[in-house]
């Protein structure tokens, strides 16, 4: 009879023990690829969604420089509460962009601030309070990644945008008769400049405010020099 040959269990635990070490070598890359895709396809939908509703609304109300207003969000009452129905910002945006967005539910904040919740899970907020020229982006999880502080949060797992179509500044070049536009504020025009103000912040705009922008000058694909690893 002829001899039977196969692997021995050494050969077996060893061919194992290499595809375990691929395995956990490619593992965090596959995984890290597949979340900077969802955040890609995520902020440039948003982009088109949200500035498609600014042509709508300019279509039923005319020029945006028309019915834009840079409002306050809810007031806050003694026990540390936002006052129901009190943001003015929330009430203009219920009016304006609202009717053409396909939306989840919106929710006032605790700190004032409101949310706009989309169906794939991203979410829409307003950056402070205290003016409404400055939103945040959230591809996914939302009510996690607004925990972080801003060194952790933005750039990583929040985008910041801005919609600012009137005034004369400089400083807002980029902005000015624009719908919702990835954050310029003090850009040069340079892919050096925008690198500057994701890995920081540029003069006294938002810290990591420029990484937005940055993906956007690369087709909406995060750079391989990017200076963050996206989570979310």
């Amino acid at each position: 009879m002829k001899n039977k040959k196969g692997f021995t269990l050494a050969e077996v635990l060893i061919t194992l023990g290499i595809i375990g070490v691929v395995a956990a070598m490619t593992m965090p890359v596959l995984i890290q690829n597949h979340r900077n895709s969802v955040v890609e396809a995520r902020l440039k939908k948003f982009y088109s969604v949200m500035n498609q509703a600014v042509i709508m609304a300019e279509n039923d109300y005319g020029d945006k420089k028309e019915w834009y207003e840079d409002l306050t969000g809810a007031e806050i009452d003694n026990d540390g509460n936002p006052i129901p129905g009190s943001s003015e910002l929330e009430k203009w945006f219920n009016k304006y962009l609202m009717p053409y967005l396909i939306e989840v539910k919106t929710e006032t904040l605790s700190n004032g601030t409101f949310m706009v919740y989309f169906p794939d899970g991203s979410a829409l907020a307003t950056a402070s309070a205290g003016r409404g020229r400055d939103w945040y982006f959230y591809p996914l999880n939302p009510e996690k990644c607004m925990n972080r502080t801003q060194e952790k949060a933005n750039g990583i797992c929040r985008f910041v945008f801005n919609f600012k179509p009137v005034g004369d500044e400089y400083s807002w070049k980029y902005h000015i008769d624009r719908g919702f536009e990835p954050t310029k504020y003090r850009w040069d025009g340079s892919l050096e400049n925008l690198y500057k103000g994701c890995s920081d912040k540029i003069s006294d705009g938002i810290l990591h405010s420029h990484c937005t922008a940055l993906i956007q000058y690369n087709g909406w694909k995060i750079p391989k020099d990017y200076p963050f690893r996206i989570s979310y």
